[in-house]
């Protein structure tokens, strides 16, 4: 990069921070509207953002004050048949299927019937570690090496509390999160995995239905289609659309899935045994930026990716899906911060 490129790079670049940073601004009293204008103008930078990053197809909603207030398809879930992406076009969720898992885990913490003390190797779950490992380990990603001390997000260890879920449920995760949370929200558009058809039938959905109605997942270039990955459980597979998640977010702010304390609990940066403030709470990432705090998952799998932004203070929750991994693979999200998406800036940017 020439020097007077690297000049123009510079400027742009604090222009950006200095929009994130004026729509962050924490303010006192009832929410004011969003204006028609600004939301438009996000909607021509979301369309741009997803050409620059090679995103076929993608889905955006907006929750504000407990109600969603905005949801809006960009190109299309299926080039090849010119089939739009759309409010209602299910999408794989990938690792944004933590914070489903994290509610049935967290009601069982509420019923007694779950100790996030316990030690993993009573549910028959054996890793290599150096000291105990506890379910609150695996929950917040701080299994590896001495237990608790350092922070490295690991989704494979997270799924072992697929096994967790299982014997303190009594049930399989595809039942739990089926009877725990789609049926009493009546996300209808929210399944396993449709190529699990096992998970699917416990889950009381229809594989074949939702196989029909997914978003087709392409490369990394955007162009090449790929198929999705079979896998199902508490660390991803879920499938699901922008309204279903943003309902799904409505309830966790509403109290309807979890005692307030519990989500407060859910949405607090974890300490690792030195004291130090971590970026992951219990199925959420959380980080604080210019006075409020930032609770956030993001998904990243084949043909996928996903972001979930919530702003607690501001009543507002962001969700966006996409049938290629460009929301997430350049951003390296799973390092604990969201303001390294330009997705996320946009969103913050206004003036909620």
């Amino acid at each position: 990069m020439s020097g007077s490129a690297a000049s123009r790079f510079a400027v742009a670049w604090l222009v950006v921070s200095l929009m994130v940073l004026g729509g962050f601004q924490a303010t006192s009293g009832e929410s004011r509207a969003v204006d028609p204008d600004r939301l438009a103008l996000l909607e021509t930078r979301l369309d741009e953002l997803r050409a620059r990053w090679n995103v076929p197809g993608m889905s955006a909603a907006i929750v504000k004050d407990g109600r969603l207030m905005w949801a809006k398809g960009f190109g299309h879930a299926d080039v090849a048949h010119r089939r739009p992406a759309a409010p209602d076009t299910v999408y794989h969720l990938a690792s944004l299927t933590k914070p489903f898992a994290a509610v049935v885990l967290l009601q069982a913490l509420e019923a007694g019937q779950l100790d996030l003390e316990t030690p993993v190797s009573r549910y028959g779950i054996e890793l290599e570690s150096q000291g105990t490992i506890r379910v609150k380990h695996l929950f917040t990603h701080t299994s590896e090496g001495v237990p608790g001390e350092t922070y490295r997000y690991h989704g494979a260890r997270f799924g072992e509390l697929d096994k967790v879920i299982t014997a303190v449920t009594g049930a399989s995760f595809a039942a739990a999160v089926s009877a725990r949370i789609l049926e009493p929200l009546a996300l209808r558009d929210t399944s396993p995995n449709p190529a699990q058809a096992q998970s699917c039938a416990e889950a009381k959905r229809d594989a074949e239905g939702f196989g029909r109605r997914l978003a087709q997942g392409y490369d990394s270039a955007g162009v090449t289609p790929v198929p999705y990955p079979r896998h199902f459980g508490a660390a991803a597979g879920l499938v699901s659309t922008v309204e279903d998640v943003g309902r799904f977010s409505i309830a966790l702010d509403d109290d309807r899935l979890l005692r307030a304390e519990t989500r407060q609990r859910a949405f607090a940066p974890s300490r690792s045994t030195k004291g130090e403030r971590l970026p992951y709470g219990l199925g959420w990432f959380v980080q604080e930026s210019n006075g409020l705090t930032l609770v956030w998952h993001y998904g990243l799998w084949t043909g996928t990716s996903s972001l979930i932004l919530k702003v607690p203070q501001r009543q507002v929750t962001f969700v966006v899906l996409a049938n290629s991994d460009g929301l997430s693979r350049p951003f390296a999200l799973g390092s604990g911060d969201v303001l390294r998406s330009p997705f996320a800036r946009e969103f913050l940017a206004v003036s909620w």
